[in-house]
C-alpha cells in the first residue's frame, strides 16, 4: 500500500452495516428508476446527505433510512424538523460548489427494510422547506 494511502476498513457496529446495506439497496432502486447516482455521504460542515442524485435536469438529496423494524417509528418518520433543516443546508452547499444554484431540486426519502430481498420505498419530494 502506498505511503498515505487509506486503507478501507470493514464497519464493525452492526448499525453501520446495516445502514451501508441500506445504502446499497436504495442505489440499486433509484440507478432501476432511471437516477443517475452523483455523490454517496456527501459532507460538509452542515452535515451530510446519503446521496445526491439526478433524475432528468432535477437534483435530488436523498436520505436513506434502513429498519430492522418499527419500534422506534418506520424510517420515514425519523426525518425530524431538524434533520429536514440540516439536509437543507448540505444541498445549498452541494448547488453552489457544483454552480447549481438555479437547478431545480428536491428531497426523497428512501426507506429499506432489510430482508432476503430488502423492501424499498422511495418517497419522491418527501417534503418541502418553509
Amino acid at each position: 500500500m502506498e505511503k498515505g494511502a487509506r486503507k478501507r476498513v470493514r464497519p464493525t457496529d452492526p448499525r453501520q452495516t446495516l445502514g451501508l446495506a441500506g445504502e446499497e439497496a436504495a442505489c440499486a432502486e433509484l440507478v432501476r428508476r432511471g437516477y443517475a447516482i452523483l455523490a454517496r455521504r456527501y459532507r460538509t460542515r452542515a452535515g451530510e446527505v446519503d446521496l445526491v442524485a439526478r433524475d432528468g435536469a432535477t437534483i435530488v438529496f436523498v436520505e436513506v433510512k434502513t429498519r430492522a423494524g418499527d419500534a422506534y417509528g418506520g424510517g420515514a418518520a425519523a426525518v425530524t424538523w431538524q434533520k429536514r433543516q440540516r439536509l437543507a443546508r448540505v444541498a445549498v452547499e452541494f448547488l453552489a460548489r457544483s454552480g447549481q444554484l438555479n437547478a431545480p431540486c428536491r428531497f426523497d426519502v428512501v426507506v429499506v427494510t432489510p430482508a432476503v430481498v430488502p423492501r424499498v420505498e422511495v418517497y419522491t419530494d418527501a417534503f418541502i422547506l418553509e
